[in-house]
């Protein structure tokens, strides 16, 4: 039993009880990504099992076979889009990890660092296609024009980012638009389709779809967050990466915002050079400023708001898993 309150609080969540709910779903999804991914090419075989072997919470499919079950039994279609919303995960992480010339990926080398870019495109465009090809099993018009109206945003979103990269001048609205495409869509994408698949009625879809959204903004948010408080063993990657691409997350623009005149400058200089250097006085800036605690108290609302989404389920123990996701999501230190 997984007991909850209605918004986010500040009491441990187990996430191993909340994965326990779906064990026996998680592993014939796990087998099923196993053998889509044979291929009689090798190096798609390495890089792919590289990647999705290497850690990570699978989240998003765990969201998926969640919802399912709130909502009656899963069947097969829910363990194939499990699958296919895995594959589309992994494929951004491949792609953004070249385009942020990331050198570690989940505390391991990133599959660019060891393979190279070319290499890495390349796998991740076979994971895109690979989905594609297991989502049309479904034989389900809708789902095909969720899953590629989805990978349209996704897309936008990294080039939406990209043309941000490097401009303090960034607005905070045109940053949670950012995240709401390139992050939060395939997190309501994965809570949609369980409804579609179930054929739940209209008012499940949207509020199970609202709380998908609302989790990955605030899950964003903390990532965000967790760049200028984490430390690299616990996040898995490099503190300050952001910071070295030039990305003007929510604490660097809340910085700019609420910093005096030399502190808003700091932050306004390190963005347009994209450099780690001044990491440790851009620190010092978003702490004096309180952009940590802002970019939680986002999260905590977007948290809140994902857990009220939730009323369109009937109380059972997955839908309190859910909302016990919604905390996890602000509670979590990686």
């Amino acid at each position: 039993m997984i007991a909850t309150d209605s918004a986010p609080t500040s009491g441990a969540i187990d996430f191993d009880s909340i994965k326990n709910l779906t064990s026996e779903e998680s592993q014939a999804v796990d087998r099923l990504i196993l053998q889509e991914l044979s291929s009689d090419v090798v190096l798609i075989n390495q890089i792919g099992h590289y990647i999705i072997g290497n850690g990570g919470k699978r989240l998003r499919p765990m969201l998926l076979l969640l919802a399912a079950k709130a909502l009656g039994e899963v069947g097969d279609h829910h363990l194939t889009l499990a699958a296919v919303i895995e594959f589309i995960h992994t494929a951004t992480l491949l792609h953004d990890d070249v385009v942020d010339e990331s050198a570690m990926r989940r505390g391991k080398e990133s599959a660019n660092a060891v393979w190279g870019n070319a290499a890495s495109v390349l796998v991740g465009d076979y994971l895109y296609s690979s989905a594609f090809e297991m989502m049309v099993r479904t034989n389900n018009m809708r789902v095909m024009d969720i899953m590629s109206k989805t990978t349209t945003a996704i897309a936008e979103g990294e080039v939406l980012q990209l043309l941000n990269c490097n401009n303090p001048e960034t607005s905070e609205a045109k940053y949670l638009e950012v995240i709401a495409r390139k992050t939060a869509i395939l997190f309501s994408t994965a809570t949609r389709l369980a409804a579609v698949v179930s054929a739940a009625d209209a008012v499940v879809e949207n509020g199970l779809a609202v709380y998908g959204q609302q989790l990955g903004v605030a899950f964003q948010l903390i990532d965000d967050a967790l760049d200028y408080k984490a430390n690299s063993e616990e996040l898995g990657k490099n503190l300050g990466d952001d910071l070295a691409e030039g990305k003007p997350t929510l604490p660097l623009i809340y910085a700019i915002q609420h910093g005096d005149e030399r502190q808003a400058k700091v932050v306004v200089d390190a963005i347009r050079q994209g450099s780690r250097d001044a990491f440790n006085e851009v620190y010092e800036v978003v702490k004096a400023t309180n952009a940590i605690e802002y970019t939680e108290r986002c999260a905590d609302r977007a948290a809140a708001a994902a857990i009220e989404a939730l009323q369109c389920l009937p109380d059972s123990d997955y839908k309190r898993a859910l909302e016990a996701l919604a905390h996890f999501s602000v509670q979590r230190s990686h």
